[in-house]
């Protein structure tokens, strides 16, 4: 792992463009992209740019399941407020948590990862080390598959809803296999918070108990971490 340390969120932007830059200016055809706070400063220095994605293909990691997607919670939301509606890609997958059949669904899902080959994948990773919503003892071979999310998911989630019982049990997510298979893969971790699970991910034991611990395994790994987060490393 490529380790590059940051003093906040803003400076962790700005590095995470320059891994998206040299990405498409190296000829990269599909990014894979991810949700939630961590990459919205990535999002606006790329949207404050002129890269052109137009040519490009996006896959999403997850979304929740029975969440419409003009919910304002919804990923396919979040991505069209904080990327698309600025900086359109070619093509753009997301998985469909409205499916009638979530297992056909997620085999589709599955051979569309394998008919556009990730060449950049952003994460970020979950206090308990999730990445995309792979919860702690997610088989290291698993694919696309709907997930029951954990009571400290749902808890950590529920700050962008209503209410906690708001907050989706369940979510489709791109499994740590597709993931595993990604040329390159960016991991960005802000704040004190994501200390322990950036410890684990990086120093700990490669452990399904710590899904980003596999990441080890990966021979092109970059991971952006402010101070805070990388606060408990050796």
């Amino acid at each position: 792992m490529k380790i590059i340390k940051v003093t906040d969120e803003q400076a962790g932007g700005k590095a995470g463009f320059e891994i998206f830059k040299e990405a498409l200016e190296n000829g990269a055809k599909t990014f894979g992209l991810a949700t939630g706070s961590t990459p919205l400063t990535t999002y606006a220095e790329i949207t404050a740019s002129d890269l052109d994605f137009s040519k490009a293909t996006s896959i999403n990691l997850d979304e929740y399941v029975n969440l419409s997607t003009d919910h304002d919670q919804s990923y396919h939301y979040f991505m069209n407020e904080n990327l698309f509606s600025k900086k359109p890609f070619a093509q753009s997958f997301l998985p469909d948590g409205n499916a009638s059949d979530l297992a056909a669904t997620t085999k589709a899902y599955h051979e569309i990862i394998e008919n556009h080959p990730i060449d950049l994948q952003i994460l970020g990773i979950g206090q308990n080390g999730h990445i995309g919503f792979n919860e702690p003892g997610t088989s290291f071979t698993a694919n696309t598959h709907v997930v029951d999310l954990t009571d400290s998911t749902i808890e950590a989630n529920s700050r962008f809803f209503a209410s906690r019982d708001d907050v989706p049990a369940q979510a489709i997510s791109m499994g740590i296999a597709e993931i595993l298979q990604s040329k390159q893969i960016l991991v960005e971790a802000f704040g004190k918070n994501k200390a322990q699970a950036v410890k684990n991910m990086i120093e700990g034991p490669v452990t399904e108990d710590v899904p980003a611990s596999v990441l080890q395994n990966h021979d092109n790994v970059i991971v952006i971490i402010d101070e805070a987060a990388a606060s408990l490393l050796a």
